[in-house]
């Protein structure tokens, strides 16, 4: 039997460092790399419920496998060769309620 698995992708990670004398956050960023996230093509009513929410073209779905602690909402991603941008908001399910290795998912739109 086959298993389902996912693509490894590279995530911008923002860590708040400190802040400036003007009190705004100073932010480090850096590529990690997460292992085993599902990359799926958006159906048209995805498209647009997306455009008519946010403005914006959802492009592909990412599934982000359980335990998962970054954070994924308005930050870049890369995969397939390519940089985008996730939008909206992470939606979660109970990890203890979903069979399979992923809990959590974020639209994403073609990012240049």
């Amino acid at each position: 039997m086959a298993r389902i698995k996912g693509i490894t992708v590279e995530l911008l990670e923002a860590k708040v460092t400190g802040k400036d004398p003007f009190g705004k956050e100073i932010k480090v960023e850096n590529w990690v790399t997460v292992d085993n996230v599902l990359v799926s093509p958006t159906l048209s009513d995805d498209v647009v419920n997306s455009m008519s929410l946010y403005g914006k073209k959802a492009v592909y779905q990412l599934a982000i496998p359980k335990g998962d602690a970054h954070n994924w909402e308005d930050t870049e991603v890369k995969f397939f060769g390519s940089r985008f941008k996730t939008f909206g908001f992470t939606t979660e399910g109970i990890e203890d309620l979903i069979p399979l290795d992923w809990n959590k998912k974020v639209m994403v739109e073609k990012y240049e």
